[in-house]
C-alpha cells in the first residue's frame, strides 16, 4: 500500500472504534491485497489509535489456532492482532457493555514474555520460544464485532484491524507452568453459571507454543518482533460466545486456575 491509502485506511478504521460505529468493506483502493499490507496497516491503526488515547499494545492475539474457530469464522489459518492497555484486566474484570458493538468472549491459554524473540532467533519452534516464556495463564479474550457483515469481509482487513481483538482478562502467572503439560491442560467457559464451551491445550495447534512459534515467526517476517514483558493470547479452545447485558463469564483451565468478567 502507498503511504496514502495506508493512512486513508487507518483513518476509516480508526474512526469506527473512536466514533463507536459498524464499519463495511474497505473500498478496494485502501484495502490490504495480502498479508504483509493487513500487518503494514495494522501498524498504522496502532499509530493513530494511540495518539487518540488508547494507550500503548501490551500483548498480542492470535485467532483461528484451533478448528473450532477456524469452522465457525470459515478461516483456515492464525491471524495476530494487538491489545491495548487500557483494555486489559487481571483475574476478575467488569467492562461497560454498552462501550461495545457486539461484545464476545473466548477461552484461552496466554503466556507473558521474559525475554525479546527477535529476528536473530527465527525461524522459531516450540522448542526454541519456551525459554522466553516466563509465564502461563489462562485469559479471558474480549472481542468485539466491528463490522456491518463480518461474515463477507477479506481476512486482510480482518487482521488489520486486529482482528476482533477488544481487550482481555488474564488470570494469575503460573510461574511453574513447565511442570504441566500445556497440550493436555482442559479447559472450559461459563456464562452465568452455565457451561457453554470446553476444550483442551492440544486444540491450539497441537500444543500452545506451536502457537506462539508461529507467532514469533510471522512477527519477525513483517518486522514487528515479540518483547520481553509481553503477552500473548494463543487462541480459544472455545467457539466465541456473544453476550447481553448483565452477563457474567468464567473460565477454568486446570492448572492455570480461574478468570472472570462481568458486562454491566
Amino acid at each position: 500500500m502507498d503511504s496514502q491509502a495506508l493512512e486513508k485506511a487507518a483513518i476509516i478504521l480508526s474512526g469506527g472504534r473512536l466514533e463507536h460505529t459498524r464499519l463495511d468493506h474497505l473500498s478496494e483502493a485502501y484495502r490490504p491485497q495480502n498479508e504483509a499490507e493487513a500487518y503494514q496497516l495494522q501498524g498504522a491503526l496502532r499509530r493513530r489509535l494511540s495518539v487518540a488515547g488508547y494507550g500503548e499494545p501490551v500483548g498480542r492475539k492470535i485467532g483461528c489456532t484451533t478448528t473450532v474457530m477456524q469452522e465457525y469464522l470459515k478461516i483456515a489459518n492464525p491471524c495476530a492482532g494487538l491489545v491495548y492497555a487500557p483494555t486489559v484486566r487481571e483475574r476478575t474484570g467488569e467492562f461497560d457493555f454498552s462501550s461495545f458493538l457486539r461484545v464476545g468472549v473466548e477461552c484461552e491459554i496466554a503466556v507473558r514474555l521474559s525475554d525479546d524473540l527477535p529476528a536473530s532467533g527465527a525461524p522459531y519452534t516450540r522448542f526454541t520460544v519456551s525459554p522466553a516464556v516466563q509465564a502461563v495463564m489462562c485469559g479471558i479474550e474480549i472481542v468485539d464485532d466491528r463490522w456491518v457483515d463480518y461474515g463477507s469481509m477479506d481476512v486482510a482487513t480482518l487482521i488489520a484491524d486486529d482482528f476482533f481483538g477488544a481487550g482481555c482478562v488474564l488470570g494469575d502467572p503460573v510461574m511453574t507452568w513447565r511442570e504441566l503439560e500445556l497440550e493436555l491442560l482442559t479447559g472450559s467457559m461459563s456464562i452465568n453459571g452455565i457451561q457453554v464451551g470446553s476444550g483442551v491445550g492440544g486444540d491450539i495447534m497441537g500444543h500452545p507454543l506451536e502457537a506462539l512459534a508461529w507467532l514469533a515467526n510471522t512477527a519477525v517476517l513483517h518486522d514487528i518482533p515479540l518483547q520481553a514483558g509481553e503477552f500473548v493470547f494463543l487462541g480459544s479452545i472455545v467457539e466465541t460466545k456473544w453476550l447481553k447485558p448483565g452477563d457474567r463469564v468464567e473460565i477454568d483451565i486446570s492448572g492455570l486456575g480461574s478468570a472472570s468478567a462481568l458486562f454491566i
